[in-house]
């Protein structure tokens, strides 16, 4: 008890709900969430994983969580609460429902399915039973997206209208499940579907147009180097381009903004803000001014009293504050990052990206 205005109160009691949780799939991103967990999440009672291949349930095993023998036996197993789902793509649809049926709330990682259609089966699904399902978009936690972000909010530069988000590599073909279509292979279901999402959460508007150059320079069965064109209600567009064969990368993030430039270099976040001086005077010469360019008048520099260059926002970010969110909203106290909802809309995008190469032009949508 404690004493208040001089009256014993029985102390508030604290009550701290313990979820369990369960693998599906305990591979090179299940090995990642249990290790993330682990590390960071203590409140969250890890049990145990389940995986087809039996040197996957023994590294399972070695590491202190429960083998399942069998996916009925997880789903059996009326002490876990939430399940992650980290198999190849082209089972995450049949395990969700199935998890979602047997009364488990569903984490799934990405890309959550191989098209929207299964996606909508999976939300029907959680609807039905009233549980949780969401999709491990973790990189809208990355530290170089959230300066973009904060960028943006603040309108330090003004508003963006042309944004360019790069993810570049030279090792040439995809691994893994990655090189092939039956697992929901390729660069656009891979990296793609992170960019795209990260995207669309940064612009509050409708895609209203799709444009795709999806090349195969490593085999005939995925998509290994991508271009992707999205522009938006907003007036807003967006490149977003994912390669493997490339060997001088260009900034990770280029963004175009009304009253200013921001780029960032690289994964380290290296790179700055340009700003204009609003109050600047910039004058026009009658004559052509001849420059690197040429004679030119469009080309020739600012003056440097026109411009002020400012450094990135300093801000931080974890991965683990998406499982933070996720027991968050499972205890009340949180409204879900990363819905179904959103996740439904980047997979009709995904969809139409597919269909503009096939076509061999851009689509107009509205999504």
């Amino acid at each position: 008890t404690s004493i208040m205005k001089g009256r014993l109160r029985p102390r508030e009691v604290m009550v701290v709900i313990m979820h369990t949780w369960a693998l599906i799939g305990f591979g090179g991103m299940g090995g990642w969430h249990y290790s993330n967990i682990k590390a960071r999440l203590p409140e969250l009672n890890t049990k145990g994983a389940y995986d087809i291949r039996p040197e996957a349930l023994k590294s399972a095993e070695e590491k202190g969580l429960y083998p399942y023998s069998s996916l009925d036996e997880l789903l059996a197993d009326k002490e876990v609460d939430l399940v992650t789902i980290a198999t190849p793509n082209n089972f995450h649809k049949d395990l969700a429902i199935a998890c979602l049926n047997a009364g488990k709330n569903v984490i799934c990682e990405k890309p959550v399915t191989l098209n929207s259609a299964e996606l909508e089966e999976i939300i029907a699904a959680s609807e039905m039973n009233g549980k949780l399902f969401s999709i491990h978009q973790n990189r809208r936690w990355d530290r170089d997206y959230c300066i973009i972000k904060e960028i943006v909010a603040s309108g330090v530069i003004g508003k963006p209208y042309f944004i360019e988000s790069r993810v570049q590599g030279s090792r040439g073909s995809m691994h893994g499940w990655r090189n092939h279509k039956v697992n929901g292979g390729g660069m656009l279901l891979d990296w793609g579907v992170h960019l795209i999402d990260q995207m669309m959460n940064l612009i509050d508007s409708p895609v209203v147009s799709v444009n795709a150059h999806l090349l195969k320079l490593f085999g005939s069965d995925v998509d290994d180097n991508i271009k992707l064109m999205l522009r938006f209600e907003n007036g807003v567009s967006a490149l977003l381009e994912m390669s493997t064969n490339c060997f001088i990368n260009l900034p990770r993030w280029h963004m175009s903004c009304t009253d200013g430039t921001a780029i960032i270099e690289d994964w380290s976040c290296k790179g700055k803000m340009v700003k204009l001086n609003t109050n600047a005077e910039m004058a026009w010469d009658d004559e052509i001014v001849y420059t690197e360019a040429g004679p030119t008048r469009t080309m020739v520099p600012r003056p440097k009293t026109s411009l002020t260059e400012l450094p990135l926002p300093d801000v931080s970010s974890d991965w683990s504050d998406y499982y933070k969110n996720i027991l968050g909203v499972l205890d009340g106290e949180a409204e879900l990052i990363v819905k179904p909802a959103q996740a439904l809309r980047v997979m009709k995008v995904i969809d139409l990206l597919f269909k503009s190469e096939e076509e061999g032009h851009g689509l107009a949508c509205r999504i």
